[in-house]
């Protein structure tokens, strides 16, 4: 594949390919070599984004009416844990086959029966893109597979049924890294893509696997939805708040985009519970919490202090006055609880919560629009909960009850 680029945060980024497109390159090599008798090293395939990729073929076995290989996953500056796997693909006759010719160029077309191998996950919970059952082979990558042996065959004359064999023998141990056990895909790894590119520092792989989750949830009957950012979120679920964390879905930095699916989907309730470090910024209408994308933290602490010194200005100036003398303090703390620090040596933690925590409650009923119930509650490690929305606990009450009645 030509080192394709983009650039990204003033730094040039390779982009890389999906394991679909892993899988049909496979698959149309070794549908290539089992017509043609020949051994090929290299195959061209075109993917979904329009592009044509020249791809090297490894570990290639060949028998009359098999023939197996493998394409290599190169994810490009993309983080994955699938980068360097090799994905396979075995293409077998089937014993109806037999030529196509001229006078019936239209009879018995090309059937594909495609599974999973060693490596591939099945799908076990309903709500997912593949039934229950069937291998974790998304559309798009199936259409690529069946394609571009559909293809090959056609060019070799070839009428008659094939059965491919779509595996990765690294994927059963891959995948215990990934969200799939979650997701209730067992035994492996899913076959994934749209474009078939990978593009460098993609958000869009993350955010699906989000939709994915909560898909199965609202499949499971779940209709209040918890969210949390990460592991500190999970944790506090678990220690403090005595909830499985298995039950929640991580939704990383974005909380907007998760929101936005909670919406579509229908879910009429919502809990977000995480860290303040990443919450804080909610408060300023900040929905992507990811430090590249805006920080805003000090300058939520500022406004709310600002606001408190507001109220205190015709009543009792003097403490106005030192609520103002606080924000050099601020301004200078790097982190949250510095932050909180100074503010409860100062006696105001709670008063200061307390408009954070009204802020953050306006911008999360604006990106709802008012179509979900969504209520909040963040911590620190160093200060337990330090501020949570009116029906927070409430609800979370009413989590524990339905995963309850679900288990029973």
């Amino acid at each position: 594949m030509e080192k394709q680029t983009v650039i990204k945060g003033q730094k040039e980024l390779k982009r890389g390919y999906t394991t679909g497109t892993c899988a049909a390159a496979a698959a149309r090599a070794a549908a290539i070599m089992l017509f043609s008798g020949e051994e090929i090293r290299e195959v061209r395939i075109t993917v979904p984004a329009g592009e044509t990729l020249l791809l090297e073929v490894e570990e290639i076995v060949r028998h009359s009416d098999v023939v197996s290989c493998a394409v290599r996953k190169d994810a490009g500056d993309d983080p994955d844990i699938t980068h360097g796997m090799l994905v396979f693909a075995e293409v077998q006759k089937e014993s109806d086959k037999r030529q196509k010719t001229d006078s019936e160029p239209e009879a018995n077309p090309v059937q594909i029966v495609l599974e999973g191998g060693e490596g591939i996950g099945r799908v076990t919970k309903p709500g997912l893109e593949q039934p229950v059952g069937a291998p974790a082979i998304n559309k798009v990558p199936r259409k690529m597979i069946t394609e571009a042996v559909r293809q090959a065959a056609g060019e070799a004359g070839f009428c008659g049924t094939l059965r491919v064999t779509i595996s990765a023998p690294e994927g059963k141990t891959l995948a215990k890294k990934t969200f799939n056990p979650r997701l209730g895909i067992v035994g492996g790894l899913s076959i994934l893509g749209t474009t078939g590119i990978v593009e460098p520092m993609s958000e869009q792989a993350l955010t699906e696997t989000i939709l994915l989750e909560m898909k199965v949830q609202k499949q499971e009957g779940i209709q209040t939805l918890c969210l949390v950012p990460g592991n500190y979120g999970s944790d506090f679920l678990k220690d403090e708040l005595s909830f499985s964390p298995d039950r929640a879905v991580k939704c990383s930095n974005y909380v907007g985009e998760a929101l936005d699916m909670a919406v579509v989907l229908g879910f009429p309730r919502v809990l977000l519970v995480g860290h303040i470090g990443k919450f804080a910024k909610l408060a300023a209408g900040v929905m992507n919490t990811h430090s590249r994308i805006a920080d805003a933290r000090a300058e939520v602490f500022l406004a709310a202090l600002s606001h408190l010194a507001a109220g205190a200005l015709k009543e009792d100036p003097g403490r106005a006055e030192k609520l103002i003398g606080l924000v050099p303090e601020i301004e200078e703390s790097v982190t949250t609880n510095e932050m909180l620090a100074v503010l409860t040596r100062a006696g105001i933690r709670e008063a200061v919560m307390s408009r954070i925590m009204e802020r953050i409650s306006w911008y999360l009923n604006q990106r709802t629009r008012g179509e979900v119930q969504v209520e909040l509650l963040t911590f620190s490690k160093e200060w337990g909960i330090l501020g949570k929305t009116e029906g927070a606990m409430a609800l979370l009450e009413q989590i524990k009850e339905e995963r309850k009645g679900q288990k029973e």
